[in-house]
């Protein structure tokens, strides 16, 4: 996959929020060592985040990495504002599931291996 960015900088950005966040690490420690760095950023509150000065938005979530990909156990809505148009919302699309959350991130396909496998989607598509 060609990059044009520094040996080391995120080619990819994971967000999540809550438990989600451990999902996200576990699947940028695997795009990590696949070759892929991909940064992890905790957003737990997108009024915040959005409140902040344009400059600090863009030194986290800098607009060049369009692999960007939200991990979200409940509804994908609103995450787009972030993830953009290129990027991918790993999220429930039903209600009505009782089980612990460890089951139910399974049933949902809220997984690291769902993470990595969307993250190396996006890239494939933006080298084609």
């Amino acid at each position: 996959m060609a990059t044009n960015q520094p040996a080391g900088a995120p080619r990819a950005i994971l967000m999540a929020t809550g438990s989600e966040v451990g999902v996200a690490m576990t699947a940028a420690a695997e795009l990590d060592a696949a070759g892929v760095p991909t940064r992890v950023v905790s957003m737990p509150s997108w009024e915040l985040f959005g409140a902040q000065p344009k400059t600090y938005r863009d030194q986290v979530l800098p607009p060049a990495i369009t692999a960007r990909v939200a991990i979200e156990a409940a509804s994908p809505f609103g995450w787009e504002r972030w993830v953009g148009d290129a990027g991918s919302v790993i999220a429930m699309r039903s209600f009505g599931a009782s089980a612990p959350a460890e089951r139910l991130f399974i049933e949902f396909g809220i997984t690291p291996a769902a993470a990595t496998a969307a993250v190396k989607d996006l890239l494939t598509r933006s080298d084609a």
